[in-house]
């Protein structure tokens, strides 16, 4: 019964460092009965397999079948006891927990004056850090030990714990409001991209009004202020106003440069705002402001104190490698960006458990992009086809639309066009079943559907008209997205000009920073 899905022990075993797995077998050790446990045997034998099969696991003897579940369980369980006790995962918020079990411990031991004493001293820890849910949950546990533990400041203390309780609960109030605006817009973003008519404009502008709680900027801490710039950035990211994207995206990472003991306490935060900027900056081809961003994101995440786990090494991966192929893009020197493709390669097969499809998705969509710039279509096609095969189709909707118009003029460009009038029957069916097919699109179709009717000699002609057509859509408000997922602007340019697209590109760039 060997199982094809992931199993999530065996994901578990295998994501452990050599210095987690000898402080399991430590942990597991210090009391002499464990050292020859079925669930040690269980780790040992999972830690040498290569992927995970149930038949292996039965036939070794360790466990009959009607006990494997049971015995799986009690491994997990034990795995993550022994993690949360290895001092790399001690963050903030593991100690914060930590202490107000052992306040509730003393708590329920009826030992009232220990546990208010624990209490009091972590409760402003949780304040300093910004960590007002658990604040709240403190709050709570002292008014209870309060009413049993009679004191002569009993009237004055009421009063202090029912107004920091108060203030509390509206800040968290404030929070999850504006947390569940920004999560309910990047899962717009992430459904249909960009707004695509005066409609869907109004549909978001609405929705961000009526969701959007009354706020004073000085009244809110630090994490209230996040989540009010993560909203306006999705916000602005929807409307493809980038400027607006620019501007709370540079608020969201001043805002830990500002507080920098957050940079340590919400490292993923801190690199999420990075990369939005930097893709912010990208948008409006900012170019010695977005190589000046990574430098600086990159010094810091080399820190020596930077914190450091799996998850956190899965998102450098992601937004360094996706940013500097961007900044190749900005530069257009893509021949010099083909290193990346290996350590993309690389990353994503090491990491991919933790990186979700429609990240890799991107990521392929950028190398299909860098392939088609320098003139390897065939290569293109092959990373475009990963997207096109990918039936999951709660990942971007755009991103999807876009790879197949890309595919038809790669396999224009390839010479592979035996098969296009069938491509471009497919593309159009899928872009009407998405209700993506603008202006920008219907003039490609249109055009490569035209082309075994050109003579060649007509064809620096036919490729003008398009470029003429398309030209007037560059600051379309809702066509001009087109041309951020593929630059069909200067791939024209390049056949009018008879230059390779890269060096169009390049040339664009360096008059940019004149």
């Amino acid at each position: 019964m060997t199982t094809a899905h992931k199993d999530a022990l065996f994901v578990l075993v295998k994501s452990l460092s050599k210095s987690e797995k000898r402080q399991f077998k430590l942990y597991v050790g210090r009391l002499g009965v464990n050292t020859d446990a079925k669930f040690l045997a269980l780790f040992n034998l999972m830690d040498k397999m290569k992927k995970y099969d149930e038949r292996v696991i039965l036939d070794s003897g360790i466990v009959k079948k009607t006990q494997l579940s049971n015995l799986k369980a009690h491994l997990y369980k034990q795995i993550l006891v022994s993690l949360r006790l290895n001092p790399v995962n001690q963050n903030i918020r593991v100690q914060l927990r930590e202490q107000l079990d052992f306040a509730t411990i003393l708590y329920q031991k009826g030992l009232y004056k220990q546990s208010l004493k624990i209490l009091d001293k972590v409760k402003a820890i949780a304040i300093d850090n910004e960590e007002k849910n658990i604040a709240y949950e403190i709050v709570e546990l002292e008014k209870i030990i309060e009413t049993q533990y009679i004191t002569r400041s009993i009237p004055d203390r009421a009063d202090e714990l029912a107004v920091q309780a108060k203030e509390l609960a509206e800040q968290n109030v404030m929070t999850s409001k504006l947390s569940n605006l920004s999560l309910q817009l990047y899962g717009m973003m992430l459904k249909v991209g960009y707004v695509r008519s005066d409609e869907d404009y109004r549909k978001v502008e609405r929705y961000f009004e009526m969701h959007l709680p009354e706020y004073r900027i000085e009244d809110l801490g630090f994490r209230e202020k996040l989540w009010l710039y993560k909203a306006h950035l999705w916000y602005s990211f929807l409307l493809q106003d980038f400027l607006s994207c620019y501007k709370y995206s540079s608020k969201w990472v001043d805002l830990f440069y500002e507080n920098k003991e957050m940079i340590y306490l919400n490292p993923v935060f801190f690199l999420k705002g990075n990369h939005y900027l930097l893709e912010s900056l990208f948008f409006v081809k900012y170019s010695s402001q977005f190589k000046a961003s990574l430098e600086r994101l990159e010094a810091k995440i080399s820190e020596k104190d930077f914190p450091k786990n799996d998850n956190i090494s899965s998102l450098v991966f992601l937004y360094v490698n996706a940013n500097k192929l961007n900044l190749h893009f900005l530069e257009g020197t893509f021949e010099k960006a083909l290193y990346l493709v290996r350590i993309i390669e690389y990353g994503i097969a090491k990491h991919r458990d933790r990186i979700d499809e429609h990240h890799i998705m991107v990521l392929y969509y950028k190398i299909a992009c860098l392939y088609f710039s320098i003139g390897d279509n065939k290569t293109c096609i092959q990373y475009l086809k990963k997207i096109i095969n990918n039936k999951n189709l709660k990942m971007r909707e755009d991103l999807m639309c876009f790879a197949r118009v890309l595919s038809l003029v790669a396999h224009y460009e390839a010479g592979m066009d035996y098969h296009l009038e069938i491509q471009l029957k497919s593309t159009y069916k899928f872009l009407l079943k998405m209700n993506d097919l603008h202006e920008v699109q219907k003039e490609m179709i249109k055009f490569l559907r035209g082309l075994g009717d050109i003579y060649p000699h007509e064809l620096r002609n036919e490729f003008q008209k398009l470029y003429d057509q398309l030209k007037k859509y560059e600051h379309h408000p809702y066509e001009k997205r087109a041309f951020l997922y593929l630059d069909i602007l200067s791939w024209l340019e390049s056949h009018l000009q008879n230059k390779p697209v890269a060096q169009i590109i390049r040339e664009k760039a360096m008059a940019a920073t004149r």
